[in-house]
């Protein structure tokens, strides 16, 4: 790693605008964990409140309601989100820099970079808005088509499902001013305005539930409809106070605007062709991905007992909420820090023609020397794949042996004689390919080209169907219940994981670098220690009936494996949290930002 490390820390004057991005982006997946952690909490100090004064039935309702919102957003703006992300944060494109039109207009070109790359997404992040109307009624017909009874007969549930359909608008009408945050990497923009938004809504979901509770009304679901229209005006409201002067001091606007590209690559002078290019095969793809993170609901719900499906939700929403609130987060900043760094081609100046597959360099046209950009990206990737590994030990060390007692704590007593502490101890071992596939995944996504998308949503389908067999199997005729389901998703994520890092491993090797599995590993004495750990962990046999006394002896040898990681590590760690301050003389601009 010591090669490219140094590309982490060292500048010279001509890539001072790429060394802050890793600044930046380590900065802003921090902004975004704690949003994520913040959400979560509210959520469910909201949830334990709602339960005193609501139904269980008004509740799975509000569910249904918020995968409506959900999907809507998801399937109109995603796909656009993450092509947004690929920002080239100089003009080293060859073709460009020979293209006779472009050294005529280099001073505009210039410029064009600053202002019109932030009009030309602003541009683009209305097609998520009118993709919006179509899909909200598609998905408000076909749920009120397939809903139960029970579910339309609910009091005033047309009036809640078109509040969520009119919020749901509302927060697309937000999304011009969330791409400039995301162009620009103003992640506090993005914190502050989404946490002070789902603040509100808690609020008043929590007051509207009551008051009707207490005044004797059955409104049904309307008060979360009520929480979330609050979100979006809220989300709008901050929004556009933190954005519009951003809009005069760079003179660019909010509304769909003509851009004076200096190449004739746009559709009707504004909508860039190469990202829609882009952004067709990544929505094609997020379809794709979509169904297939739904395959394990489909396959426990067809081929195990209800006992087991229980038991895998519950080991899947506590399993998977790590995932959620500290992978997920890296991955969105990541993907955006891989999207400016290793473009895979100037995407706003060159022509969609220039996108397509051709045939791989020679050696010869390889360069000999990796960019600066490059070795940054490199050396970023390898540093979260290691931290993933470091953070995996003592999870994986620690974790099976307490999920029994963790489980009868946070869930009560009567779960720790079911599946549920077996399939959790099970999903434990699943974390650790979340993260490394979120984070390969998030490569790919910012640097292939539109053909190798294509071919990374076929080879999906050859994972799909392992995993599918492997469920089967494991399902049905090696009757494993949900633990087998979990060792199917294992299956299909390995999959994933083996062919995204042959991706990577190729892309950065034609970009003159390189990337090696025993950078990632931590020192062996680590290693070692955590085997330990995990033998005294499991030479316990944990009983809480016995007393706080079983508690204090997990205390103990959490503490003492935690000590002994920091100081076998402490020089990675260190350099991970240098990652974190601000470059010196970058601190006036973060502010500004």
């Amino acid at each position: 790693m010591s090669d490219s490390s140094s590309g982490l820390h060292h500048g010279d004057d001509s890539n001072q605008q790429s060394v802050p991005l890793l600044t930046k982006s380590t900065q802003g997946a921090t902004y975004l964990i704690l949003l994520q952690i913040g959400s979560r909490a509210l959520t469910f100090v909201v949830n334990q409140i709602l339960l005193r004064y609501l139904s269980p039935d008004l509740l799975g309702i509000s569910m249904q309601l918020d995968l409506y919102s959900t999907s809507v957003l998801y399937f109109a703006r995603e796909s656009l989100r993450i092509a947004l992300q690929r920002q080239a944060i100089g003009n080293r494109s060859p073709k460009l820099k020979e293209n006779s039109e472009y050294q005529g207009k280099q001073k505009n070109a210039k410029g064009y970079k600053e202002l019109e790359k932030i009009q030309e997404a602003v541009n683009l992040s209305y097609i998520a808005i009118g993709l919006g109307v179509p899909l909200a009624c598609v998905f408000g017909y076909l749920y009120f088509r397939n809903a139960d009874a029970a579910v339309l007969h609910t009091p005033f549930i047309v009036e809640s499902l078109v509040t969520y359909a009119v919020s749901t608008m509302l927060e697309l009408l937000s999304e011009p001013c969330f791409i400039v945050s995301q162009q620009q990497m103003l992640y506090g923009t993005r914190a502050s305005a989404e946490s002070l938004a789902t603040f509100t809504r808690c609020i008043l979901t929590c007051a509207s539930a009551i008051w009707t509770s207490r005044s004797n009304l059955n409104l049904g679901a309307l008060p979360f409809a009520i929480g979330q229209l609050s979100y979006t005006i809220v989300l709008n409201l901050v929004y556009q106070l933190k954005i519009i002067p951003l809009t005069t001091q760079k003179s660019f606007s909010l509304l769909p605007k003509r851009v004076n590209s200096p190449l004739p690559t746009l559709i009707l002078s504004r909508f860039s062709t190469s990202h829609i290019t882009l952004a067709s095969n990544l929505y094609a793809q997020s379809v794709f991905k979509h169904l297939l993170t739904t395959g394990d609901a489909l396959l426990i719900a067809a081929l195990t007992s209800l006992e087991s499906q229980g038991a895998y939700t519950l080991a899947a929403n506590y399993g998977g909420l790590l995932a959620r609130t500290i992978f997920q987060p890296i991955e969105e900043s990541s993907r955006s820090l891989f999207g400016r760094l290793l473009p895979s081609q100037a995407l706003h100046e060159l022509p969609p023609q220039s996108l397509l597959p051709s045939t791989p360099p020679s050696p010869t046209q390889r360069p000999t020397q990796p960019s600066r950009e490059t070795l940054q990206a490199s050396s970023y990737l390898l540093y979260i794949l290691r931290l993933y590994t470091l953070l995996s030990l003592p999870l994986l060390a620690l974790a099976p042996p307490l999920c029994p007692t963790f489980l009868s704590f946070v869930a009560g007593s009567r779960w720790r004689n079911t599946a549920a502490p077996g399939v959790l101890a099970a999903y434990v071992y699943y974390i650790p390919l979340l993260a490394v596939n979120g984070i390969l995944e998030a490569y790919v996504a910012a640097t292939a080209t539109p053909h190798q998308l294509r071919a990374q949503s076929m080879a999906m389908v050859g994972f799909s169907a392992a995993m599918g067999l492997t469920g089967w199997l494991s399902l049905r005729v090696w009757s494993w219940g949900a633990r087998g389901l979990v060792v199917s998703n294992a299956v299909g994520m390995g999959a994933r994981i083996v062919w995204s890092w042959g991706f990577v491993s190729r892309d950065l090797k034609g970009r003159g670098s390189s990337v090696g599995g025993e950078e990632v590993l931590p020192r062996w004495q680590t290693a070692m220690m955590s085997l330990v750990a995990g033998w005294v962990m499991r030479g316990l046999d944990l009983e809480m009936e016995r007393g706080w006394g079983e508690l204090w002896k997990a205390v103990g040898v959490v503490g003492g494996y935690g000590v002994t990681l920091i100081v076998l590590e402490r020089q990675f760690l260190w350099e991970c949290y240098g990652m974190l301050r601000p470059l010196r003389g970058e601190r006036d601009k973060g502010k500004v930002d």
